[in-house]
Parts: C-alpha cells; sequence; structure tokens
C-alpha cells in the first residue's frame, strides 16, 4: 500500500507570503483612493471658493458702478432740479405793458419774453473779444501776515430767483444788479431791499448781439452820460460801486471811459472793471484823475460746467493768497451757485467779503 505525499511547509508559506501581499496590496489601493478622494475633494472645495469669491468681486463691482451711476443720476437731478425752479420762478415775475409804438428803446433786447431771458441765462458766457479770456492786470506779490481776502462779484442780478439763490449760500457775496428793462422791470425794487449792491451798467461791446435798453456806447456825449449816470442813481439811490456788462467796446475807447469816470466821480460811485478786453483804458483814466484801479482777478463761469467753475474758484482762492488780495466775478447760474455752495470749506483760507470791504 503506497504512502500519501504530506502537504509540503514550502508551498504553505508561499501562500501566506502572497496572501499577505495581496492584502498589503488592497491596502494601498484603498488608501490611495481614500487619499486621492480627500485630496480631490479639497481641491473642488478650493476651485469652489475661488469661483464664489470671484463671483462676489463682480456682484462688489456690479453694485459700485451702480451706485455711481445712481449718483451721477441725482446729481444731474438735483442740478435739473435746481435750474427747472430758477426758470419756473423766472417764468413768474410780472411784464411791464408793452411799450408805445412811439417808444425810442429799440434795442433788440428790449423785445425779448421770458422764455427768451432764461434761455440767455442759461447759455451765458462772459463777452470777451479774444477767444481766451483777457488776462487781469499785472500786480505786485505781497507778503503780509493779514489774512487774504477774496471778493466775490455775481453780476446780472435782475429777479427775485437770483437774489434768492445768492443769499442761500450764506455767504458774504456781492450782487450787482442790471438797470430795469422790461424783461427785468423789478431789478431795482430789488436792489432797494438789500444793504449793499453793485449796479451792472450795460456798455458797447464789440461783437455782442443781446444787447441790454440804453447801453452806453462810445461815441456818447458828455451830458448823456452824465443823464444816464444820474438816472442810475435814482434808480439806485445806496449804489457806490458800479462794474461793466459787456463793454469791450466801450472800456477799450480811452475818450469814453474818461468821460464815464468823470461822471461817475461826480456822483460818488467807485467804478470796477469787469476786463471784457485786455485793451481797457481804466487803469489809464482812473490814474489820470488820481482814482484807484479796481479791477476782475478771475472769471468764474465763463465755461458752465460745475468743474469748471470750482476749478476756477480755487485759482481765485490762490490768486488772493499771492497778492493780499483778489476779486471773482461770475453770474446766478445753477452750476455756479452750485460750486460756491460746495467752496465753503475752501473759503476758509481767506476772508470772503464784500467789495467795499477790500
Amino acid at each position: 500500500m503506497s504512502k500519501r505525499k504530506k502537504a509540503s511547509p514550502k508551498k504553505s508559506s508561499n501562500f501566506l507570503t502572497y496572501f499577505v501581499w495581496s492584502l498589503a496590496f488592497i491596502v494601498m489601493l484603498l488608501g490611495a483612493f481614500v487619499a486621492g478622494y480627500y485630496v480631490g475633494h479639497d481641491g473642488a472645495k478650493e476651485d469652489a471658493l475661488k469661483k464664489e469669491q470671484s463671483k462676489e468681486k463682480i456682484k462688489q463691482s456690479m453694485i459700485k458702478k451702480l451706485e455711481q451711476e445712481s449718483a451721477k443720476r441725482k446729481s444731474l437731478k438735483d442740478e435739473q432740479s435746481v435750474s427747472e425752479r430758477l426758470k419756473e420762478v423766472l417764468k413768474k415775475e410780472p411784464l411791464p405793458p408793452e411799450p408805445s409804438k412811439e417808444s425810442n428803446e429799440s434795442n433788440e433786447s428790449s423785445k425779448l419774453s421770458i422764455k427768451e431771458v432764461v434761455a440767455q441765462y442759461e447759455d451765458a458766457s462772459h463777452e470777451v473779444e479774444e477767444a481766451v479770456l483777457p488776462k487781469a492786470i499785472e500786480r505786485k506779490v505781497v507778503k503780509s501776515t493779514k489774512r487774504p481776502k477774496l471778493a466775490i462779484i455775481i453780476d446780472d442780478i435782475s429777479v427775485k430767483s437770483h437774489v434768492n439763490a445768492v443769499k442761500s449760500l450764506h455767504l458774504p457775496i456781492t450782487m450787482s444788479f442790471l438797470p430795469p428793462s422790461k424783461a427785468r422791470p423789478s431789478s431795482a425794487i430789488l436792489a432797494s431791499q438789500e444793504s449793499f449792491y453793485m449796479v451792472h451798467l450795460p456798455m458797447e461791446a464789440q461783437n455782442f448781439k443781446a444787447e441790454e435798453p440804453l447801453t452806453l456806447r462810445v461815441d456818447d456825449s458828455s451830458e448823456k452820460i452824465i443823464q444816464r449816470v444820474e438816472e442810475i442813481k435814482k434808480l439806485f439811490p445806496k449804489v457806490k460801486y458800479l462794474n461793466n456788462h459787456t463793454g469791450s467796446k466801450f472800456t477799450a475807447n480811452e475818450v469814453a471811459m474818461d468821460r464815464l469816470i468823470l461822471a461817475l466821480k461826480k456822483s460818488n460811485i467807485t467804478f470796477v472793471d469787469s476786463r471784457t478786453t485786455g485793451d481797457s483804458k481804466a487803469q489809464k483814466v482812473l490814474k489820470k484823475y488820481s482814482l484807484e484801479y479796481i479791477g476782475r482777478d478771475i472769471f468764474l463761469d465763463h465755461k458752465m460746467d460745475k468743474a469748471y467753475v470750482l476749478s476756477q474758484i480755487k485759482r481765485a482762492i490762490e490768486v488772493a493768497k499771492k497778492h493780499g488780495s483778489a476779486i471773482a466775478i461770475g453770474h446766478p447760474h445753477p452750476n455756479t451757485i452750485a460750486a460756491l455752495n460746495e467752496s465753503k470749506k475752501l473759503f476758509a483760507d481767506v476772508d470772503l467779503v464784500l467789495v467795499n470791504k477790500l
């Protein structure tokens, strides 16, 4: 009878080895799978976070743009609102009866309707003969411990809305009133309610279509100019200062200016040169009669843009600091009023005064 062969211990050992290695391989695969899962999961989380952050940035950027657009629309709406209010008040200003056919006021401006006057105020710019604004008279640099003084004149004041607009600023600003006319019959009455004011006297320009009634001309006689100044004194009894409305042709004529300065001197009125021309003879004529020359340094609103007006206000303050004093001239436009209102902190560097306090 044959003997059964015993299992080889070597084969059993090999089986165990293979089994162990198989288990190790399976464990490694499971470990790699788990590790890969968590690594991939963290990467996905990071990618998702980045996407969320990117979306948030885009969202915040869009919100910021919307806020900016909203602010712009609000600012534009506010400016339009001011403009509309001025228009409405201007339209409500009473008109006097139509002049008779025998009236000698033949100027085109005397035929303007209130609507046309409103349009003029919205689009008005300074009458100047050059494309570039005429420079101010050269002045000495003043080094002083005293605070610089700045006088701001608002020209063309002629209706209640203009007066209200200037007064709403609560700043010492000089109002210069146009003489009464068909389009602005109440200007002298409005001026009489103020403790201090100027008169904005129309004078002949080189090129200006919308001329005021009773504009002084270079060929007017001494008698005619004296008569006109006396009429102004009756209309505006408290007037002590007067500046030219337009007048690039008149102020550049030495003979005409000589006649005007003598007439003003007789009525105890001081002339302030608006300098609508760089060829003004005002300084020369005033020096001839030993009178002080007072002239405009800065135009605030030759351009109607509010940003431009703000830059001109800063320029006026710098001129005042350099020379000890300065005169700036503007108009009762909505953007000018708004710019002055926004510049109140800037005026802390100067003494803002009326013209008679310079």
